[in-house]
């Protein structure tokens, strides 16, 4: 098990009572989360967004003297961009696409009945050109590579997107559709190391900053079958992946709120993504969960913002 460590929070995680509240059941009767009927499908309250847009800022400031080019691109992608990535390959379960109707009269009879008569009415729908967005930075290296070769700095790269995961969970840390920031590094690979052992420090003294027992650890992704597992073992191996753990729905299973990824050269080979001299480009990414961080301050701090530790509000809203 993890050790974790915060100068600020000795919170001790206690799980609810047999048959008592759990976590979730408590974010909804304080309004923070909203029941949509939908298992990690939810709205969030003003006090939530409050949170959720000071964590946003405060990861800006952070970053701010890198000079990131800031792009936002919508929760959807090109279908033909997602295809090349590779994210089917790894990741079957957890993609999501876009379908909609395009058929005519006797079509849209056809699914009025449907829905008439409590039957499927999505036979009638087809695959559009769009599809969810898995992680913020995968509509990015097809822009980037669209450049040309890189300048001899490399190039930096401030994300954020809604995310959708299919993977319906009651535990309100795993979301369908959730928000991640990134910071994506593109260049040689000392360059791009260097990005995720800068950022292994700062997210490491964000967090302290605000008041959360934490861990870093290795990780790795969680790729589909068989294969996956190999993948998996490889990827943890060569320390591609750490993730920043701190206990939300308990201590034996903390939740990742940040992600420091080094992706060798998959994305520049993918997209022929180049550097100044020729070689391909490696990339590494930093993700920042913001409705999980969100959640781990609320679990440690409670439901009453205005009753949280003065740092921690002071790191937040100043």
């Amino acid at each position: 098990m993890e050790s974790f460590s915060s100068p600020h929070s000795d919170v001790l995680l206690e799980d609810a009572p047999a048959g008592g509240p759990t976590f979730l059941d408590r974010l909804f009767d304080h309004g923070l989360l909203i029941r949509t009927g939908v298992d990690g499908l939810y709205g969030r309250s003003g006090a939530f967004e409050s949170v959720a847009d000071a964590l946003d800022r405060l990861i800006t400031r952070i970053g701010a003297a890198d000079g990131a080019e800031v792009m936002r691109f919508p929760p959807g992608m090109s279908r033909p961009a997602f295809e090349r990535s590779g994210y089917l390959k790894g990741f079957p379960n957890l993609a999501g696409t876009v379908h909609s109707f395009c058929g005519d009269s006797a079509g849209h009879a056809e699914i009025l009945a449907c829905v008439e008569a409590g039957q499927d009415w999505t036979g009638q729908q087809e695959a559009t050109d769009v599809v969810l967005t898995p992680a913020a930075c995968y509509p990015l290296y097809p822009v980037a590579a669209a450049r040309g070769p890189l300048p001899a700095e490399g190039r930096l790269f401030d994300l954020q997107s809604y995310c959708f995961r299919r993977e319906p969970s009651l535990e309100p840390t795993r979301m369908q559709l959730f928000r991640m920031r990134e910071y994506v590094r593109m260049g040689s690979p000392e360059q791009v190391l260097a990005f995720r052992e800068s950022w292994l420090e700062r997210g490491t003294a964000m967090m302290r900053d605000l008041g959360l027992p934490l861990a870093i650890d290795a990780a790795n992704d969680p790729f589909f079958g068989r294969a996956g597992r190999m993948l998996a073992n490889n990827q943890r191996a060569q320390g591609l992946k750490f993730e920043l753990n701190v206990p939300v729905n308990s201590v034996e299973k903390p939740t990742a709120c940040l992600s420091f990824n080094y992706h060798q050269d998959h994305f520049g080979s993918t997209w022929e993504l180049r550097q100044a001299d020729g070689g391909v480009a490696h990339t590494a990414c930093v993700g920042f969960g913001l409705e999980r961080i969100t959640l781990a301050l609320l679990r440690h701090h409670g439901l009453d913002l205005a009753a949280w530790p003065e740092a921690v509000r002071t790191a937040l809203w100043g």
